[in-house]
């Protein structure tokens, strides 16, 4: 991770999870994280847990265009030009079918598809213009194909690995990255929600060692873990009849 004028990184949904563990491992690696999330008093104790002005709070609700335009304003305001941008916002609440919800199925669709897209439509300009850049989009391997209770979710983690795939090579003909990362089940907030098996469950903090070796490879997927993203991509390639078989006994 050496290509970069200055080591000053945006990091969405820093206050919790791999956002949190993530911002900590990039200060003790040099960088200086313009941290954002929707919950100040997590801003604050991120801040207290590193050195002086190595992370610089600014409180948002990515799902939020007008007050993304600002934050991202006052960022560069603050900071200067961003050499990196990790949008990992996100959130899940489980939708069966027996309780399907257009107004928790928006909800989540506003943070965790259209936060990323109210943070690309601010950075991508700026990076092509400049020609050069790293952005960097947390998926999720649960967007590979339709599981269970995941309606919502994975539909919105779908959208935007669909989402990064064709923009790729076009930003790439701009000398800008994108890094697309599709972790498995991971220890956060989120994840306590669960009440099923997750097979297969890292740290947050080892997501995070992960994701920042994935950026350094300039690889454009980063999946893990391994023993889970083997599975999870022999799903995609599954026939529905074996497909819906198996999901079928997922079903309490």
């Amino acid at each position: 991770m050496n290509d970069y004028s200055e080591k000053r990184v945006w990091i969405t949904g820093a206050g919790k999870g791999i956002g949190r563990a993530l911002s900590k491992l990039m200060v003790k690696e040099g960088w200086v994280v313009a941290a954002t999330s929707r919950t100040k008093e997590d801003l604050l104790s991120l801040v207290n847990e590193c050195p002086l002005d190595t992370v610089i709070p600014f409180p948002l609700d990515v799902s939020n265009h007008k007050k993304t335009i600002s934050t991202v304003r006052a960022i560069e305001k603050k900071l200067g030009q961003i050499d990196l941008v990790i949008l990992n916002a996100g959130t899940h609440t489980p939708v069966p079918a027996t309780n399907f919800s257009v107004e928790k199925i928006r909800n989540l669709m506003e943070i965790n598809f259209m936060g990323v897209v109210h943070g690309l439509s601010e950075v991508i300009p700026k990076f092509i213009k400049q020609k050069r850049g790293h952005i960097v989009v947390v998926a999720s391997l649960a967007g590979y194909r339709g599981l269970p209770s995941a309606s919502a979710y994975g539909a919105s983690k779908a959208a935007i690995i669909n989402m990064c795939e064709a923009l790729r090579p076009e930003l790439l003909e701009h000398n800008v990255r994108l890094s697309l990362i599709n972790p498995g089940f991971v220890e956060t907030p989120l994840t306590d929600k669960n009440n099923f098996e997750m097979p297969f469950i890292i740290s947050a903090e080892e997501a995070a060692k992960r994701i920042l070796a994935g950026i350094g490879s300039k690889k454009f997927e980063i999946a893990f873990p391994k023993r889970l993203v083997f599975p999870m991509t022999l799903l995609k390639f599954l026939p529905d009849s074996l497909f819906f078989a198996f999901t079928k006994k997922m079903l309490k």
